[in-house]
């Protein structure tokens, strides 16, 4: 087992159905086989965290979109307190099915708040802290939404919203944000899983060492 110097911080982002989960679990898989990793996700990664996660996800009761990025910000506090910071501290790699850039996408491009705001909000609850890398897996609105469908899971309520026309701003904002940004891999998700997991893999070496 390879002892890091320091903890690394992976995001992994990306629309549903791009295969960012896919990747996550993949990259878990082979990296746990020499290195101490954490696998978790936004939201969710925490049992505070899976309570908020069935509220904005199954929407059984309205909720505006100012209290939407509040629960995800709330999630994103808990996890760092409970499994981030303790995860760094102790030179482990973590790798997260999302983070703070999900919510500048799906609540500033897609839901429209100051991403100003948000992106204030976001340094406050991560203790200033950023991924050391992030893998964003680009697909369009259209192959996502076909292979959750094939998938035969149901729509969250953000696919369900607008006919798909939300999705399509999340990939446009997704695509948006990261122009130009050094911290950013960008990942081709019209590939196969092991192919996006090689290309990761390669991508991801000089980090590693």
């Amino acid at each position: 087992m390879h002892q890091l110097t320091k903890g690394i911080l992976i995001a992994i982002e990306g629309i549903d159905g791009s295969g960012k989960s896919s990747l996550a679990k993949n990259l878990h898989e082979l990296l746990a086989q020499k290195y101490a990793v954490l696998l978790t996700k936004e939201p969710g990664g925490t049992p505070l965290g899976r309570q908020l996660r069935a509220i904005v996800q199954e929407k059984k009761v309205p909720v505006c979109p100012k209290a939407e990025f509040m629960l995800f910000a709330t999630d994103r506090a808990q996890h760092f307190h409970e499994l981030i910071v303790p995860a760094l501290t102790a030179g482990k790699i973590i790798i997260s099915d999302r983070m703070s850039d999900s919510s500048v996408v799906y609540q500033g491009y897609g839901r429209g708040l100051d991403m100003n705001a948000i992106k204030a909000v976001n340094e406050f609850v991560m203790n200033s802290i950023k991924p050391d890398i992030t893998v964003y897996v680009k697909v369009n609105a259209n192959v996502a939404i076909d292979r959750i469908l094939k998938r035969g899971e149901n729509l969250t309520s953000f696919e369900k919203e607008e006919g798909g026309r939300f999705i399509e701003r999340l990939a446009y904002g997704f695509d948006e944000l990261y122009k130009n940004r050094p911290d950013v891999i960008i990942i081709d998700g019209n590939q196969s899983q092991e192919q996006v997991t090689q290309e990761a893999l390669i991508r991801l070496r000089s980090l590693l060492r």
